[in-house]
């Protein structure tokens, strides 16, 4: 069977197959902010799928547009959406439809490892945070900006201030450092600050588990950090497993 999963982000499709024992394969990563993305899926896909696994995030536009594509291609499309309950996995929220579903399936795909206690951090268009006790009760998170939407907000309210570039510095000594200092500093100080809050909530140290676009640009920050770039991708083949095992 060639089945495919599918997360639609704010900001990237990022697609790749299953092998026989379900794991994702290489990843293809498409960025939805041009004119021809239809076109773009529809050069890196495959001609024929036999089912296709979405998670999305993405605005209705855009979803619509993945979907027409699958369509094409696809013998069935199955949409994954967040529940309270999903095998070991219990979600914090009193509405779950309300927790992204990409929070949702990060967090799967850690309690499927069975790594114990979790603080699920997730670096894209937005910064997720999400603990995970050693039960797999979710214990509730945070949402922030990361820290290219950071650059890219101070960018288009003074753009003399570059959106990309810098290093960073403890105390920068020019504009270009100090903004890549201040916006991953705000990142990096509200996971140590989750990180000792989660401490003392549990009793005990989580696994600090990262993974998205911006995840590699903090990680060397973080020496405790394990980093999982298709973490999302994982928990959705993980639930994609329900349904084509049985």
């Amino acid at each position: 069977m060639n089945h495919w999963v599918f997360d639609l982000g704010n900001t990237r499709l990022k697609a790749a197959p299953l092998d026989d024992g379900g794991r994702v394969g290489e990843v293809v990563a498409i960025a939805h902010d041009s004119a021809d993305f239809g076109a773009e899926i529809a050069r890196q896909l495959p001609g024929s799928i036999d089912v296709a696994y979405l998670a999305s995030v993405a605005a209705d536009d855009v979803r619509v547009t993945v979907l027409q594509a699958l369509s094409t291609r696809c013998r069935r499309i199955a949409i994954a959406r967040t529940a309270r309950r999903w095998g070991g996995l219990r979600i914090a929220y009193a509405e779950p439809a309300r927790l992204g579903v990409d929070r949702f399936l990060a967090m799967l795909a850690v309690q499927a490892g069975n790594t114990g206690p979790a603080l699920v951090c997730g670096i894209g268009t937005a910064l997720t945070i999400d603990l995970l006790d050693a039960d797999g009760r979710h214990r509730g998170g945070r949402i922030a900006p990361s820290p290219t939407l950071m650059r890219e907000a101070l960018h288009r309210r003074a753009t003399q201030l570059p959106v990309e570039g810098g290093h960073y510095r403890e105390f920068a000594d020019d504009t270009i450092d100090a903004l890549a200092s201040g916006c991953d500093g705000a990142a990096l100080g509200l996971v140590e600050r989750s990180l000792a809050g989660a401490r003392r909530e549990l009793g005990t140290e989580p696994a600090l588990v990262l993974h998205g676009g911006g995840a590699p640009g903090l990680a060397g920050h973080l020496p405790s950090a394990r980093l999982v770039p298709t973490l999302v991708l994982d928990g959705l083949a993980h639930w994609a497993s329900f349904d084509w095992r049985g």
